[in-house]
């Protein structure tokens, strides 16, 4: 873990980024106490989609796909 002074830090800011995403954990140290730990953010990943996933798991009534009853139909068309 290297140590790092706060003018340095300020002076070569993206040296330091460079390093820490290379994996390195930097302290900056304001005189000679440490005060800060530069680190990478751990990313985020999504899950991956798998098509699929739920066959088998999900059933949907026949009755679904069937036509609407003609009272029915005109309700959703605001008749």
């Amino acid at each position: 873990m290297a140590t790092v002074r706060v003018h340095e830090a300020k002076t070569h800011p993206s040296k330091l980024i460079v390093r820490a995403l290379a994996g390195e954990s930097i302290v900056i140290a304001r005189g000679s106490e440490p005060k800060v730990k530069l680190v990478p953010l751990e990313e985020k990943t999504k899950p991956r989609r798998v098509p699929g996933r739920l066959k088998g798991k999900i059933a949907i009534d026949q009755r679904f796909f069937e036509p609407l009853p003609e009272d029915e139909l005109r309700a959703w068309e605001g008749e």
